[in-house]
């Protein structure tokens, strides 16, 4: 097993809520289709400001949403406005574009949870832009239960769209307890520790880090060491290389580069071939940051 430190990343300005991101890293980019893994809280939000998010872009991803405490409101150029509540997933497929934005709401008091992406593959990059929500329902056994809300695992399915062979799932483990999973052997599998710490087979993984286990075995067995809150990430190899900046994701530099003139353009001169912006939104979208000065590299196999 390969194991993935975080490194701190703040949101915002000087009064910003930091992230712990363990996806991407230099030595590993995507597990599955799952490309981008941003992990938080539990924070209190009269001391880390909360979740404030602007109207934003996306192109050729889907982004996930999962919360363990507090509550998110979503708005996107879709038409879509939903609420993030804990247990509960939010999936917003940017595919050719689209605009989002994030505010953790005035009741909150505490902020915890996950923000993932997944990459799209070629032939779904230029799809259109679509939200589903999911509460899945818990499934469970001796000292353990589980909320399956992509793909399949211990005999629940979610609905939710996607569109690569995909798992995610959170699960609770009990002191002590173990679990031997079915999995897919031709999935690749990240586990990131949200709480506690636990044996992956019997090799330790310990809080906020994430291993990654390469394709192959039929059962993963998961033994918790003291209680444990755990996020089971999966997918086949996505097989394809991506460029990823800011909150595009291509296939080459200059296709994010045209897909930040467009979003400019649509803050500049609002020029919609591309991006929309969400409707009564309170606060004005962000503009793209300026390019590096040298050509995006690919990542990926």
């Amino acid at each position: 097993m390969q194991v993935l430190e975080p490194r701190d990343v703040p949101l915002g300005g000087l009064r910003s809520m930091t992230v712990r991101r363990t996806l991407p890293q230099r030595q590993r980019s995507l597990i599955g289709a799952w490309c981008f893994v941003d992990h938080y809280g539990p924070d209190e939000v009269d001391a880390s400001g909360g979740m404030v998010v602007p109207p934003h872009p996306h192109t050729g991803l889907q982004t996930v949403s999962w919360l363990f405490t507090g509550e998110i409101e979503h708005r996107d150029s879709a038409g879509h406005h939903a609420f993030v509540r804990p247990g509960e997933v939010n999936l917003m497929t940017a595919g050719r574009g689209i605009s989002h934005s994030e505010y953790s709401t005035p009741g909150t008091t505490t902020l915890h949870g996950a923000q993932l992406w997944l990459a799209l593959p070629d032939g779904r990059r230029e799809t259109d832009p679509a939200f589903e929500h999911h509460a899945p329902e818990p499934v469970s056994g001796e000292g353990w239960e589980a909320r399956v809300f992509l793909g399949s695992l211990l005999g629940s399915t979610s609905p939710v769209t996607t569109h690569t062979p995909l798992l995610g799932a959170e699960l609770l483990l009990d002191a002590g307890a173990r679990i031997e999973v079915p999995v897919d052997p031709a999935h690749e599998l990240g586990v990131l520790v949200d709480s506690g710490a636990v044996l992956v087979g019997d090799e330790p993984l310990g809080k906020d880090e994430l291993g990654y286990v390469e394709p192959g075995s039929t059962t993963l067995v998961l033994v918790a060491r003291e209680p444990t809150r755990l996020l089971l990430l999966g997918g086949e190899p996505f097989g394809e290389k991506i460029v990823m900046w800011w909150n595009f994701i291509g296939r080459d530099h200059d296709e994010v580069v045209a897909h930040r003139a467009a979003w400019e353009a649509r803050l500049e001169a609002g020029d919609t071939a591309r991006f929309e912006l969400p409707a009564d939104d309170p606060l004005a979208p962000l503009h793209a940051p300026p390019l590096p000065g040298v050509r995006l590299r690919t990542r990926g196999p």
